[in-house]
Parts: structure tokens; C-alpha cells; sequence
């Protein structure tokens, strides 16, 4: 088992370090694109109820560090965190380390997991019973997503099927949770225009596993990075890439105003990321700049999408 020597700091510090390092800012962006989304599309269809969205980024937010927290148990328990080479780790992958790190022990982060999951389940029943059951549905769904990515039975990170579960929850889930909270309903259209953004921030978890790749494969967690190998899961991520991009540029012939053409703007970062991975998506060093990239871009055609469509709402 991996050990890192740490600077001597008082217990209360250590757990403060560690939940902080559990909700991760840099992870929650992926959250926060899809709410992006979620706003612009209802801001397109009407006027936005301001209370009502800070409980849902509260919610969401819990949700994602929740996640995050039981997450990490479960990685410890396979062996797979800490089998990541210091060489491996990046600032986008390797998991968040509270464990291996010595910040929070098991039962600490199971603490910390469900005092997230509470304020989430609580923040969820609040708006199901006050202002959209509907959303009782798409809850229910995100937090089981969040949940089984790697808890068992289910052990979707585990199984190959986490990349299609984070597309579900950053994509549909949020994007049609945050616009059933303001608007009450949904259609179609909402989950058309959430497919090109969960594509986007799904090559972002599809190009933060290949540093991993070594690690997960070892721990038995057949990721499609592992079940691929390094080089197809590079031309893979090269066509979920295309796919987001040409989605967005097909929008408008869905009934969308061409406004959401905006949402190309992270086309640019997409394009540099999936050329740098590649060239070379084995050395992790060279692949952190196409992980940077890769994220800005879904936060770019998040950014776009939403700010076309509020712009058309004018």
C-alpha cells in the first residue's frame, strides 16, 4: 500500500482537508455546466424563481459531494486508490485520496457521505412537497447513480457502465431537474438539448481514467478506458468529442434558436485535448494539459448553450 509521509497538523484540520478535498471545486464544475444548461432552458421558456434554484445548486451540490465521500470508501475497500502511482495522479484524476492521505478515516468519510446525502434527500423533499413533484423522479434517479457508480451491487465504475451513468446524471437528471424546479414540467427538448453537454462531460471522465488505467485494471474496475486500452480509448474520446460538437450544430434543426450555436465556443479546447491524447495518452504529464482542456470545453459549451438560449428569450 502506497504511504505519504504528512505535515503534523491537529486532527480537526486533517478532517476539515478532507472534506474540503471531497468537494472538490474542479469536480463540481461538471455539476454546475448542467445547471448552467438547466437555466438557460428555462429562462428560455419563462421567468426564473431565484430561491428555488439556490436550493436545487444546494441540493445538487450535496449530492455531488456525497458521492464523492462514498466513493472514496469504496475505492479503498477494492485497493484501486491506493494503487495509483505518485507518476499516475494528476489534478483531475486518482481519485480524492482522503483515505490514503490520512485525512479522514473509513468512518469518517461514511460521516461525511451521509451528512451530504441527508442535506441532499432533505433539500430534495423540500422542493418535491413545496413546489415540483416531478422532481421526486429524476431525485431518486440521481442519487442512485451517484450511489452505485461504485457501491455495490450495483458497482457501475466497477462493470463498465460508470461513463454511461455520468452521462445520465450530469446530463438528463440535473439539466431536467434544475428546468422541472423552475418551469414544472418537461419535454422532449429538454433532454435533446442536455444530450450534446452529457456527451462533453462524459469524454471529460472518459479522459480523466486513462491515467488510471493501470491502477483500475489491477483493482478489477473494467472501466471501457481499461476495456479498450490506451490507444482506442483514444480514437473513442476523439468521437465522443465530434458527437457533442455536431449535436449542438444539429440543434437548431430540432427547433432550437440558432443562438445555442454559442455552445460551440468549447470547440476549440475539444479539438486541442483530443489531439494532444492522441499523440501520447499513456505519459500522465502530457495528458494533464488535454485534461484542463477537456474541462473548460464542457464548461464553455455549457456556457454557450445557455447564454444563447437566455439571449433568445429577450
Amino acid at each position: 500500500m502506497v504511504t505519504h509521509a504528512l505535515p503534523a497538523r491537529s486532527h480537526g484540520s486533517k478532517i476539515a482537508s478532507g472534506v474540503w478535498r471531497v468537494a472538490d471545486p474542479k469536480i463540481t464544475l461538471a455539476s454546475v455546466a448542467a445547471m448552467i444548461l438547466g437555466v438557460g432552458l428555462a429562462a428560455w421558456r419563462g421567468p426564473l424563481d431565484y430561491g428555488w434554484l439556490a436550493l436545487t445548486v444546494l441540493g445538487v451540490f450535496c449530492v455531488e459531494a456525497a458521492k464523492n465521500a462514498s466513493g472514496e470508501i469504496f475505492d479503498w475497500d477494492s485497493g484501486v486508490d491506493a494503487d495509483v502511482r505518485d507518476d499516475e495522479r494528476s489534478p483531475f484524476s486518482g481519485g480524492k485520496r482522503v483515505i490514503v492521505d490520512g485525512l479522514l478515516t473509513r468512518a469518517e468519510t461514511a460521516i461525511v457521505a451521509a451528512f451530504f446525502y441527508t442535506i441532499a434527500v432533505a433539500v430534495g423533499l423540500a422542493i418535491v412537497t413545496q413546489r415540483a413533484p416531478g422532481v421526486l423522479w429524476l431525485g431518486m434517479a440521481g442519487v442512485a447513480l451517484a450511489f452505485f457508480y461504485h457501491a455495490p451491487p450495483l458497482r457501475l465504475a466497477y462493470r463498465g457502465l460508470g461513463e454511461l451513468a455520468v452521462a445520465l446524471a450530469y446530463g438528463p437528471v440535473i439539466v431536467g431537474g434544475t428546468y422541472l424546479v423552475q418551469r414544472g414540467s418537461l419535454d422532449g427538448l429538454v433532454f435533446l438539448a442536455s444530450a450534446p453537454l452529457a456527451l462533453a462531460l462524459g469524454a471529460f471522465l472518459w479522459i480523466n481514467e486513462l491515467p488510471d488505467a493501470r491502477a483500475d485494471a489491477a483493482a478489477g474496475k473494467r472501466t471501457l478506458v481499461v476495456q479498450l486500452g490506451r490507444a482506442r480509448a483514444a480514437r473513442a474520446f476523439v468521437a465522443i468529442i465530434a458527437a457533442a460538437y455536431l449535436l449542438v450544430a444539429l440543434l437548431p434543426l430540432a427547433g432550437f434558436p440558432v443562438t445555442v450555436w454559442f455552445g460551440m465556443i468549447g470547440l476549440p479546447h475539444a479539438a486541442f485535448a483530443a489531439q494532444r491524447l492522441v499523440r501520447d495518452p499513456t505519459h500522465v504529464t502530457w495528458i494533464v494539459p488535454a485534461q484542463a482542456w477537456t474541462l473548460l470545453s464542457f464548461l464553455l459549451m455549457a456556457i454557450g448553450l445557455g447564454a444563447g438560449l437566455v439571449i433568445a428569450s429577450i
